[in-house]
């Protein structure tokens, strides 16, 4: 379904040959007028329409900006389906920085491109998009989510995608510990920009003891001068080494563990906001093997794709919120299914994603 004549061999390559295989449809998307080149990646609609953000990055390569829309659009599949949405998953990426390209023009080229596809992709924020770019992209398509309140959207998702991660943290508590509460506990959120501060909020409303960091120290010294409780370090090498720290919280960007994090972190729970937090597919065996619980990253941070999916049906905050609260039920049913098959709760949770999946697909 995807048209690719005249791509450059090595997108070709990606296209034929990703470890992220198994996609629907994708689009490579040109408009010389405006400059737009952008990436549309459908990788399973079984469950209903694909949903998912627009990414606005400087990738080296348009190989790389492919590669990137593969394997988050797959990412969102999973995503959408333990949220227990009747959506797929989809991501566009367009190619540039957007401190430089970013036009109305270009934005309206693109909502075109979304269009086109007819309701097969619903859009939405991501790194380098905002409210603001999407009711730019509405203009031209309906099939757009993430646009500000005044022409009919919900607006920033950062509070909900707070909120979701709060409800893993009590489900990872009461996994670990017997008791949902977190007063009394330390917790580390690395990265309190949009999601991070709404989570500190949650945190320190329950009587947990926060210490956090950020690269922006601007942030960091604004958050600490309004609640001055907090605990600021250095950075995350230092964060993930705090004495007596119960919960770690990724929450700027992805690959936040690694093969040196982990080793050194001493938190007994990993439960934060940020995307692709597993550096590779072998972290978590090795955070199990430290006895570290690891709360599935697309599970706990979904509050957000639930905003954004409930903006279709005209959005309802306390609607959203009491679907966001299911995460802790999410949560535990996870780590139960990772008991009972004897396998981490990352594994648990794709293979309840993949099962909802192909119970959507028609025959099953």
């Amino acid at each position: 379904m995807t048209d690719v004549t005249g791509a450059p061999a090595d997108v070709l390559h990606t296209l034929f040959h990703s470890d992220q295989g198994g996609h629907e449809q994708v689009v490579l998307c040109q408009d010389r007028a405006s400059g737009l080149k952008a990436v549309i990646a459908l990788h399973n609609t079984a469950l209903g329409p694909a949903l998912g953000g627009t990414r606005f990055y400087p990738y080296a390569s348009e190989a790389d900006a492919v590669a990137d829309a593969l394997n988050l659009a797959r990412g969102m599949s999973y995503k959408n389906a333990m949220a227990g949405l009747d959506h797929g998953g989809g991501k566009a990426v367009i190619i540039g920085d957007p401190d430089r390209i970013k036009t109305e023009e270009l934005l309206l080229a693109y909502g075109r491109f979304v269009a086109s596809l007819g309701g097969r992709y619903v859009t939405a924020c991501d790194v380098g998009t905002y409210v603001a770019d999407m009711d730019v992209v509405a203009r031209e398509c309906r099939w757009t989510t993430g646009r500000s309140p005044e022409n009919g959207g919900a607006g920033d998702s950062s509070v909900l995608t707070a909120f979701g991660v709060y409800q893993g943290m009590r489900a990872s508590a009461q996994h670990l510990w017997g008791d949902p509460t977190l007063r009394d506990r330390t917790v580390g959120v690395a990265g309190v920009g949009k999601v991070g501060h709404h989570l500190v909020e949650h945190l320190l409303a329950e009587g947990a003891h926060v210490v956090v960091t950020d690269v922006r120290k601007d942030v960091v010294r604004a958050l600490t001068e309004r609640h001055p409780s907090v605990v600021a370090v250095a950075d995350t090498e230092a964060l993930i080494r705090v004495e007596n720290l119960d919960i770690y919280a990724p929450c700027a960007l992805g690959g936040a563990l690694d093969d040196e994090s982990v080793p050194v972190l001493t938190a007994r729970v990993v439960c934060g906001a940020a995307n692709n937090q597993l550096a590779h597919p072998g972290v978590e065996k090795d955070l199990a093997d430290r006895g570290i619980l690891y709360a599935p990253d697309y599970v706990v941070n979904a509050g957000g794709v639930i905003q954004v999916a409930d903006e279709l049906h005209g959005f309802d905050f306390d609607r959203c919120k009491e679907k966001a609260a299911k995460i802790f039920d999410t949560t535990l049913a996870i780590f139960a299914r990772a008991n009972e098959d004897g396998i981490p709760p990352a594994a648990a949770a794709d293979r309840i994603a993949e099962q909802r999946m192909a119970e959507a697909r028609p025959g099953a």
